[in-house]
């Protein structure tokens, strides 16, 4: 369903990836884990083109992205829904306008329709009639739950996750991880999500990409990584610091 082929991107004199590979089949909960700054946000935004690589190619749905036309990326992106690092709400709209945001700017649903699919993706994250809250009114995991639901408003086929649980306590963190395991199950999307978390990246995966150098380092099922005796992987997911072997 996704492909990247030997992307590079460079920010000024800092090469982020360096010919990172990756292929991801359609049903997948995919994490991608790597060092803080070490490009995984990068490399995820290249997959709906907010970012265009300096080389290389990512393709969706055999689609190379980086030859189509604005118009026809705004195709590709209705593939997509996002739950950004911080939730990336509104401020001045209320939940429900928050979450129809999309809905509403593309003009394809009546206000019933409308109204009926914001209360079916409140239901769906646990959070049924806040529609007239202001994300000032919620705590940090509500607001998470609130970018959920706008990421999952109008049913996409790929949900992308940026750090799900930073800034969160660990049962909130953990309320997420359980909203994201239960959306990939039940409706049936492509789930991938960049996270140096590595309790979070078991709960939600079946399968980890590890960025190191701006390429992927290590790739396999959740167990195989979190539990490799390869000493760069076994050192970064039991956080073990560099030429240790014990803490």
């Amino acid at each position: 369903m996704i492909e990247v082929r030997n992307v590079t991107k460079r920010f000024g004199t800092q090469e982020v990836l360096k010919g990172a590979s990756l292929r991801i089949d359609r049903g997948e909960a995919v994490v991608i884990i790597g060092r803080s700054g070490g490009g995984k946000s990068v490399l995820l935004k290249h997959l709906v083109a907010l970012l265009q690589p300096d080389s290389g190619q990512v393709l969706v749905d055999g689609q190379n992205l980086c030859a189509l036309t604005e118009r026809e990326l705004l195709r590709v992106r209705r593939k997509f829904g996002m739950l950004f690092q911080g939730a990336a709400l509104f401020d001045s709209l209320t939940v429900f306008e928050n979450v129809a945001f999309v809905l509403e700017r593309e003009r394809t649903h009546t206000p019933a329709e409308i109204k009926r699919l914001v209360a079916e993706a409140l239901e769906w994250v646990e959070l049924p009639g806040i529609e007239n809250k202001k994300p000032a009114e919620l705590s940090g995991g509500m607001r998470k739950r609130v970018g959920l639901a706008r990421a999952i408003v109008y049913r996409p086929e790929i949900l992308l996750y940026d750090e799900p649980t930073t800034g969160l306590d660990p049962v909130a963190g953990a309320n997420i991880d359980g909203l994201i395991r239960r959306v990939w199950e039940k409706l049936n999307v492509t789930s991938i999500a960049v996270t140096h978390d590595m309790p979070s990246a078991r709960r939600i995966s079946n399968r980890i990409l590890m960025l190191r150098d701006g390429v992927i380092y290590a790739d396999g099922p959740t167990n195989d990584i979190l539990s490799s005796t390869d000493p760069v992987v076994n050192h970064f997911v039991n956080g073990i610091p560099s030429g240790k072997t014990t803490f």
